[in-house]
């Protein structure tokens, strides 16, 4: 069994390298694309504001790791010029609008062996190359972390993932647009 598998490893290496040798070969050129994000040509500069913490629960910082992993994102994923500052092609702004605690998965004793945080965060987009291409929209996430942990334990690794996947949604979004 073993063998079998080691001779599939090298029958599939080796097609990739014989694809590899014939695209050289040919003088072809093929572009290898990682994310399914594309943005018009003449697009070269993003403005993401700070967004602002409108929950009932004020978590310090929250608004801000969520804004710099905003920009994070465009920064390392892109070539584009990302700034603070009002006046780019491509505005992003809004708000974190809801930061929730809530149990989940009741056991028999009237506890809960889960609590879930769920962030919320208004997005508004607004395009100076095509202006009705702008939109509104909200971006909702959660974690799950067991109940016999401390949230402030746990708070950090959780608002770290939730915002990963909501800076996602939104990158998303802009570049399914295009």
């Amino acid at each position: 069994m073993r063998l079998l598998n080691n001779y599939r490893r090298f029958c599939a290496v080796w097609a990739v390298l014989m694809m590899l040798f014939g695209m050289m070969a040919t003088g072809c050129t093929y572009t290898l694309k990682l994310t399914d994000a594309s943005f018009p040509p003449e697009l070269k500069s993003v403005s993401i504001e700070n967004f602002d913490n409108t929950s009932s629960f004020a978590v310090p910082g929250l608004s801000q790791r969520f804004t710099e992993a905003l920009r994070d994102k465009f920064t390392r994923e892109t070539n584009l010029f990302v700034s603070d500052e009002p006046g780019g092609e491509w505005t992003f702004s809004g708000a974190i609008t809801r930061y929730a605690i809530t149990p989940i998965a009741p056991t028999g004793d009237e506890l809960t062996a889960l609590n879930r945080l769920t962030i919320t965060v208004a997005v508004d987009f607004e395009n100076t190359l095509q202006e009705e291409s702008g939109w509104s929209s909200s971006f909702s996430r959660f974690a799950d972390y067991e109940s016999s942990s401390q949230l402030g334990d746990v708070q950090d690794g959780l608002i770290d993932d939730i915002n990963l996947q909501l800076v996602q949604d939104v990158f998303n979004k802009v570049a399914s647009n295009w």
